[in-house]
């Protein structure tokens, strides 16, 4: 049995848990704020469904596209992720403080597909510059991809549960915490 070769399948295994975990972060942020505003069981597990596939998906396109074109938008889908962070988080805020309780036009529905489309696209962004680099020093693309699906999936749920938790404590202003979440993470991404 070569001791080497074990090391480095554990290696392997632990920086795959890492960058899951990691990509799976502003899955968890994002659920931590829509749960803030309120969300029902229903539409954390389809949330959270949507979430996972866009976190096994984004890598494969990035894997496919290649090093040129992930080279050009690695900083672009950072700042488009942020983008769309800051856009949700400033309009819960805005919402939150409105005479009519924010019940007016809303560009973002996490109820509906497109808003989950959406919602699921700006959190998974991320995971297409990881594909990028995926070839070029990971085995085992399916285990990894698979990884990062289900990590983005269960950090989301986990966030929207928690974030669902917290509103109920919280009230009125359960979204505008929510939305200052979403904002500080968007401006993360993008500085």
């Amino acid at each position: 049995m070569d001791i080497t070769g074990v090391f480095a399948g554990w290696g392997q295994l632990i920086t795959i848990a890492i960058m899951a975990v990691a990509l799976g972060m502003d899955a968890f942020s994002l659920g931590v704020g829509i749960g803030m505003k309120g969300i029902r069981l229903l539409h954390v597990l389809q949330l959270g469904l949507f979430i996972a596939v866009f976190h096994v998906v984004m890598p494969l396109l990035g894997l496919v596209t290649g090093s040129y074109v992930g080279h050009l938008l690695g900083r672009v889908t950072a700042f488009a992720a942020g983008g769309l962070l800051v856009l949700l988080g400033g309009h819960m805020i805005y919402n939150s403080f409105r005479a009519d309780g924010g019940k007016g036009g809303q560009p973002v529905d996490h109820r509906t597909f497109w808003g989950m489309l959406l919602i699921s696209l700006s959190v998974s962004v991320d995971s297409f510059s990881v594909g990028v680099s995926l070839g070029m020093f990971v085995s085992n693309i399916a285990l990894t991809v698979l990884a990062f699906g289900a990590c983005g999936g269960l950090m989301s749920v986990t966030g929207l549960l928690l974030g669902r938790r917290v509103s109920r404590g919280l009230g009125d202003y359960g979204e505008a915490l929510g939305g200052a979440i979403l904002l500080a993470f968007g401006l993360l991404f993008i500085f």
